[in-house]
C-alpha cells in the first residue's frame, strides 16, 4: 500500500501535467485535422464613427441685415469615438471530429484500442504482421475464429473470415451468408450491387464486370460485330485506357481490373490513387477529390462551420433568432439564451413584467419606456429615446436612438428627437439638420409664418422683425423719416443748409436757387470775361467795323444762377445775374430791354 499511493499520486500529477500541456498549446489552423467553429462573446469596445459638426464660414452676400459677410452652415463630419459593449463572434479552433490533440497536433482516436497495431484514421487501425481484426487484438489465420481461435470459418469461395465474430467478407462476385452464391444474371461486383453494360447478348464476369462477347462481336462491350476473326479488344470501361497484357489504366474516379468499380471512400484520383480527407461527414468527389460539405460546414476539408448567421448546405441559410440566440448551423434552429424559447426564441419563459428562475421577481423598468424585462437577469432593454438602468432616463444631448449611442446632427439650435433623431428646428431655421435659414419673406417655427412689412428690404427669420428700406420707420416700415433724418431707421441727421430738402433715403442735400455743393452751404459762382479795349477803335478798316457791327462788340459777362446754381446767366454787356432769379446786373449806359436779358 505505500508504493501504490506515491505511483498514483505519480499518475495523477503526469495526467494534469499532460492536460495543462495540452491546454496551453495553440492549435495550428493549417493542420488539415483542426476545425473550426464560432461562439460569441460580449465585451466593451472603442468604436468609431462619423461625428457631425457645425462648420460655420463667411461668404459674400447683399443681405440687408448684414454690410459684409453672410453666415454659412455646412455639415461635415469628423471621426469619433465612442465606447460600446457588442456581442461579436470569433473562431476557435478544435480538432475536428474522430481526432483529439496531442502535444498541439490532431491525431486520429480510435474508439478501440489498436492493441497489435496503430491508429491511423478515425477507428481505423493498422494491423502488425501476423495479427487481423478490427483492433488487431486476434492471431487467428484465415480459416479459423473466436477466443483461441478455436472456431472453424465457413467461409466460401475465398471469403475472409472476421477473426472475431466469424462473418464473412464475399469477394467480388458472390453473396449470401457465407458467400456461397454467385451473382445473379446481370449482376456483379461487390455485393452484387453492380449492373453489367455488355450488349448483344454478351456476358459479364461476375467479379469484374469485364464483357464476355458472343462470336461475330468484339469491343469494350461487345457492341461491334465483326466478320471472320475479329481482332483483339480493349476490356478497359469507364474510359480506361489499355496497357497492355491486360492492365487497365482507368480514369480519376475508377479502379479495378477494367474499371468497373468505384473509388472506395476518401479515395480518388486515375486509379483511386490519391487520399481524400474530408471532415464532418462530408464526401469526397471520387473524380477530383473536392470536398462536398454536409449542411452547416464549409471550406476545403470541410473543417469550417457556417459563419455566425448562417446555416445548411454551403451555408446559404441566414438566420432567424431572437433575442441573442445562436443559431444552428446545421438546420437553423435556434438555440435559445436561459429565459426563452420558441422556434425563433422570441417566447418569454416569464409572463411580461416578471423575471427569475421560478418568475418570482417584479421586473424594475419603466414600462412605457422599456421593450423587453429580461426573463432571467431582470435587465431593462430600453425603448429608441430611452437609457439608465431602469428606461428612466431620456437621451444625454446630442444623442439619440436605441442605447443613445447615435449621435444627433441638429444645428443651429435644433433639437434631436430621441427616438428617431429627427431634428425639431428652432424658429428662423429649416432643413434636414436645421442648416438652412427661412427664405426671404418668412419667418418663424418651420418658417411658416408671412412677414407684414411695408417699404421693406426683409425681416428677421426668427420673429418677422422688418428690415426697413432708408427712409422708413415704425413696426412694419409704413412711417417715412421725419423732417431733418434719414436713412436705415431714420437714425441719421441730416445736415442740408440754406432750406435745403433732406433725402430721407441717402441723406443728399436738394439745394434751393442760388445755392450749390453736397451741405448746399456756397453760392452760386461768378465769371466775368471782358474785351479790355474796343477793337473797333483800333481797327478803322471797314472789314473789321462791319465785323463788330454784326457781333455787336460788346463785353461778356457769364455766371449761374437757380437752384442748386444748374442755370447759366446769359446777359450781355451785363454785371453777371441775380442768384435767384436769374436778373441782368445791366453796365451803365445798357438798358435791360436791348441787350441785358436772361
Amino acid at each position: 500500500m505505500p508504493r501504490t499511493m506515491p505511483t498514483l499520486q505519480s499518475s495523477a500529477v503526469l495526467l494534469l501535467f499532460s492536460i495543462l500541456i495540452g491546454l496551453s498549446c495553440s492549435l495550428d489552423p493549417r493542420d488539415p485535422n483542426v476545425c473550426s467553429t464560432w461562439e460569441s462573446f460580449t465585451t466593451s469596445v472603442k468604436e468609431s464613427y462619423l461625428h457631425p459638426y457645425d462648420q460655420v464660414g463667411e461668404e459674400p452676400c447683399s443681405d440687408p441685415r448684414t454690410s459684409y459677410k453672410c453666415m454659412r452652415h455646412r455639415i461635415t463630419y469628423k471621426t469619433a469615438y465612442r465606447q460600446a459593449v457588442k456581442t461579436d463572434y470569433r473562431k476557435r479552433y478544435q480538432c475536428c471530429p474522430g481526432y483529439y490533440e496531442s502535444r498541439g497536433k490532431c491525431v486520429p482516436r480510435c474508439t478501440k484500442e489498436c492493441v497489435h497495431g496503430r491508429c491511423v484514421a478515425p477507428d481505423r487501425c493498422q494491423c502488425e504482421g501476423g495479427w487481423r481484426g478490427d483492433d488487431c487484438s486476434s492471431d487467428c489465420d484465415d480459416k479459423h475464429w473466436g477466443a483461441n481461435c478455436k472456431q472453424q470459418c465457413k467461409c466460401e469461395n475465398g471469403a475472409l473470415c472476421d477473426p472475431v465474430k466469424g462473418s464473412c467478407r464475399c469477394p467480388p462476385g458472390f453473396n449470401g451468408r457465407y458467400c456461397e452464391e454467385s451473382c445473379p444474371a446481370g449482376t456483379f461486383g461487390k455485393r452484387c450491387l453492380q449492373r453489367c453494360k455488355c450488349a448483344t447478348g454478351g456476358s459479364c464476369d461476375k467479379a469484374t464486370g469485364e464483357c464476355i462477347c458472343r462470336d461475330g462481336f468484339t469491343g469494350t462491350y461487345c457492341e461491334t460485330s465483326c466478320r471472320r476473326k475479329c481482332q483483339a479488344r480493349c476490356p478497359c470501361q469507364n474510359g480506361g485506357i489499355c496497357k497492355g497484357k491486360g492492365i487497365c489504366a482507368c480514369p480519376p474516379g475508377w479502379t479495378g481490373p477494367v474499371c468497373t468499380e468505384r473509388c472506395p471512400e476518401g479515395r480518388f484520383g486515375p486509379n483511386c490513387t490519391e487520399e481524400c480527407v474530408c471532415h464532418n461527414n462530408g464526401k469526397c468527389d471520387a473524380e477530383t477529390g473536392q470536398c462536398q460539405c454536409a449542411k452547416g460546414f464549409t471550406g476545403h476539408r470541410c473543417k469550417e462551420e457556417c459563419a455566425a448567421g448562417s446555416y445548411g448546405q454551403d451555408c446559404k441559410g441566414v438566420c432567424d433568432c431572437a433575442n441573442s440566440a445562436r443559431c444552428y448551423n446545421i438546420d437553423g434552429a435556434c438555440l435559445c439564451e436561459p429565459g426563452f424559447s420558441g422556434p425563433h426564441c422570441r417566447d418569454r419563459m416569464c409572463p411580461d413584467g416578471i423575471y427569475g428562475m421560478h418568475c418570482e421577481r417584479t421586473c424594475l423598468c419603466q414600462d412605457k419606456h422599456t421593450l423587453s424585462c429580461h426573463p432571467m437577469k431582470g435587465e431593462c432593454t430600453c425603448q429608441p429615446g430611452w437609457a439608465g438602468l431602469y428606461c428612466n432616463e431620456t437621451c444625454a444631448h446630442g444623442f439619440y436612438g436605441h442605447g443613445c449611442l447615435e449621435p444627433c446632427l441638429c444645428v443651429n439650435g435644433g433639437v434631436c428627437d430621441g427616438a428617431t433623431g429627427r431634428c425639431h428646428c428652432a424658429p428662423g431655421f429649416t432643413g434636414l439638420h436645421c442648416e438652412n435659414p427661412c427664405k426671404s419673406g418668412t419667418y418663424g417655427k418651420n418658417c411658416s409664418l408671412e412677414c407684414s412689412c411695408k417699404n421693406y428690404v426683409d425681416c428677421s427669420p426668427i420673429d418677422g422683425t422688418c428690415f426697413c428700406k432708408e427712409g422708413w420707420r415704425g413696426p412694419d416700415c409704413s412711417i417715412p423719416c421725419s423732417e431733418g433724418t434719414w436713412g436705415p431707421g431714420c437714425n441719421a441727421t441730416c445736415h442740408c443748409a440754406n432750406g435745403a430738402k433732406c433725402n430721407p433715403a441717402d441723406g443728399s442735400c436738394t439745394c434751393t436757387a442760388g445755392w450749390q455743393g453736397a451741405r448746399c452751404d456756397q453760392p452760386c459762382p461768378v465769371s466775368i470775361w471782358r474785351y479790355w479795349q474796343e477793337l473797333y477803335i483800333i481797327f478803322t478798316l471797314e472789314v473789321v467795323k462791319d465785323f463788330f457791327a454784326r457781333w455787336h462788340l460788346f463785353i461778356v459777362q457769364m455766371g449761374t444762377f437757380g437752384p442748386g446754381c444748374l442755370k447759366r446767366c446769359d446777359c450781355v454787356h451785363a454785371d453777371g445775374c441775380q442768384a435767384t432769379t436769374g436778373e441782368c446786373h445791366c453796365l451803365p449806359g445798357w438798358s435791360a430791354w436791348l441787350w441785358c436779358h436772361r
